[in-house]
């Protein structure tokens, strides 16, 4: 058996994500091997995994892939670790489709015990009826059977004197309790559209090793070490390489919203460069472009200035180059943002002004496949006939969706309708 559980809660904003980076953090000073992982299609909490753990997080999703290819990803990136933890999304059974697509469907999926995080900020013995529904909660569209919630941890409790409260509804709702972190201001995450600027990643640092420090004083790590998942363990071989395409990826804190398993698909058909769109002067030597989504605007003025990887973009689109782009990186290639030029690829013109969020599921036709993406982003562009289209020119395909071809395979996606 393999350790490793999956953190869930009753509803977002529970503080899923402070609790998973501080465990992380902290199962990592035991010189643990920390493979994290994140459920749903969200690109910005396994950023904050990475700088936890130290390695790399993946996504789990079950509208963007089959249960198989989950299981896969699992097998492949937890082989080899100590212990796997899983970040829900949203609250527990809050999916696509009631729980389909829910960290629900992929606890039951895997097996894996949930580390149920309680929100006890303004009550108290309260917690007893939530706890016991949701130990044994039997939903319809998972099989029918109860999700194996290991026992409880509880955020933002008042004192020690609250968390006996908390204590006694456990112990009545028939669930185990790992402990609890205690109400700080401090560790409230600062606004996820902020950028992977040195100053923002030395203020998660921060908050990372004082939410590790309230664990470790708090919450009852041993007996987190020890859950184990049911899933039957299996070796799962990697992608193996099959092509010689020289490939470029864009990564810097202007683009940075990257699926690992989406680039270790891209691995399997040649040689992966990474390069800064901010810092280089030039596209190393490729046969296909990759320019990811991230925060394109909040460096517009320094992405306009490098002229010369500007031109370097523009000419190898207009010379037929392959190029994929998603979202900020579909911002890239247009005439500009707010203001400030970009590669003039695209005639549109991206901006922030009166922002929005965009936010969903996305499907693409590919021939005979259908791939699938997600959309999240508050920008818009202006002179676009369709919002959440896929552009073709020449032989650049842009759009605000992120598309997920780890499953599918990339080259599908030059099979458009």
């Amino acid at each position: 058996m393999n350790h490793g559980f999956l953190i869930g809660a009753a509803s977002s904003g529970s503080g899923k994500t402070t609790f998973t980076m501080g465990i992380l953090r902290a199962l990592r000073r035991r010189n643990l091997r920390v493979q994290p992982y994140k459920c749903g299609p969200d690109y910005i909490d396994p950023l904050f995994h990475h700088l936890a753990a130290g390695s790399e997080s993946v996504n789990l999703d079950t509208f963007l892939s089959s249960p198989e290819h989950v299981r896969t990803l699992f097998h492949r990136y937890g082989e080899g670790a100590d212990i796997c933890v899983a970040e829900g999304v949203m609250g527990l059974f809050d999916g696509y489709d009631r729980a389909l697509g829910s960290s629900a469907e992929v606890a039951s999926l895997l097996r894996l015990p949930v580390v149920l995080l309680v929100n006890a900020q303004s009550t108290a013995y309260s917690v007893a009826p939530l706890i016991h529904g949701f130990r044994t909660f039997a939903c319809p569209s998972l099989g029918g059977r109860p999700l194996h919630i290991a026992g409880v941890v509880f955020n933002k409790v008042g004192s020690e004197r609250h968390f006996r409260f908390l204590q006694s509804a456990c112990e009545d709702a028939g669930m185990p309790c790992f402990g609890y972190i205690p109400r700080n201001a401090a560790l409230n995450i600062p606004s996820r559209h902020l950028g992977l600027t040195i100053s923002t990643c030395t203020e998660m640092e921060r908050l990372i090793s004082l939410a590790a420090a309230e664990i470790e004083a708090h919450v009852d790590i041993a007996s987190l070490m020890a859950l184990e998942c049911g899933e039957d363990w299996k070796s799962s071989q990697s992608e193996p390489h099959t092509g010689n395409l020289q490939i470029a990826v864009a990564r810097d804190e202007a683009f940075n919203f990257i699926y690992r398993a989406n680039v270790d698909a891209l691995a399997s058909l040649g040689t992966v460069t990474w390069f800064s769109p901010l810092r280089d002067r030039a596209l190393p030597p490729c046969d296909l472009l990759y320019l990811p989504g991230g925060y394109p605007e909040l460096v517009a003025g320094e992405l306009s200035a490098n002229t010369s990887m500007r031109e370097s973009v523009r000419c190898f689109a207009e010379a037929g180059g392959r190029v994929f782009a998603e979202c900020g990186g579909f911002m890239y290639l247009c005439r500009s943002i707010d203001g400030q030029s970009m590669c003039g690829v695209f005639p549109f013109e991206a901006t922030m002004a009166d922002a929005r969020l965009h936010l969903g599921y996305r499907q693409l036709r590919c021939g005979d496949t259908t791939v699938c993406g997600h959309e999240f982003h508050y920008s818009r562009c202006e002179g676009m006939p369709q919002p959440n289209a896929v552009y073709r020119y020449k032989n650049v395909m842009a759009g605000y969706p992120h598309w997920y071809w780890a499953e599918t395979g990339f080259e599908r996606l030059w099979n458009t309708d």
